[in-house]
């Protein structure tokens, strides 16, 4: 999922637009790409963080869990599933140009590229969402900087409103060395997830606040 922060406010400004970039089929490049010089190495960490090289060998695959991060949300559940679906099926806001772009979308589902910042790298992620009213949200991702995620929000009716749940999973090859680079993407990605629920939140609890004449 992107980070989707505070553009859920119309105030911010609209950046450029990004260059897509297409998958590439690395499964017969990636032992090689381990024995590159070291230039080589540098430059394909690069793509790989920036997701534009996805490398899926399905070798020594493991498997950390993503979450949960759970909210209470002082808004009814169609109020947050609406702030969170309206992007990806509605028009996507202006201010979100920089970190949403819908490539695909249908009644209940996107396919969608999400621009994340990973320290100096934008990680760019191509997903599909798929909505099920009222009670779920889920992503899987098609292009990434690791082969396998797949997340999902749980909306639950609460006596404060909502309770919200993220959770999810992180998939990696190549055993040990796949399993330290999911630890290295797991982290700043729950981070950004983490901030744009508290923009979902903030969004959805102002939506459903009384308005005063």
């Amino acid at each position: 999922m992107a980070e989707l922060g505070a553009s859920l406010s119309p105030r911010a400004t609209r950046p450029p637009l990004h260059q897509r970039t297409r998958p590439r089929n690395v499964a017969a490049l990636g032992a090689a790409a381990l024995l590159a010089p070291t230039s080589g190495v540098a430059g394909a960490y690069v793509l790989v963080v920036r997701g534009a090289l996805t490398l899926d060998l399905d070798i020594g695959r493991r498997v950390r869990p993503l979450g949960p991060i759970i909210h209470t949300i002082a808004a009814p559940r169609g109020t947050v599933f609406d702030v969170i679906a309206r992007p990806y099926l509605g028009r996507t806001p202006r201010a979100m140009q920089d970190k949403l772009h819908v490539l695909e979308r249908g009644s209940d589902m996107a396919l969608a590229a999400h621009y994340t910042k990973l320290g100096s790298l934008t990680a760019t992620t191509v997903e599909t969402v798929r909505f099920e009213r009222p009670h779920r949200i889920s992503f899987r991702v098609l292009r990434g900087p690791v082969p396998h995620i797949v997340e999902t929000f749980e909306l639950a009716e609460a006596p404060e409103g909502t309770r919200f749940t993220y959770s999810g999973e992180l998939g990696t090859d190549l055993w040990r060395l796949g399993q330290w680079w999911g630890d290295q993407v797991a982290g700043p990605w729950e981070s950004a997830v983490a901030r744009s629920l508290d923009a979902i939140r903030d969004e959805a609890e102002r939506r459903a606040a009384p308005r005063h004449v």
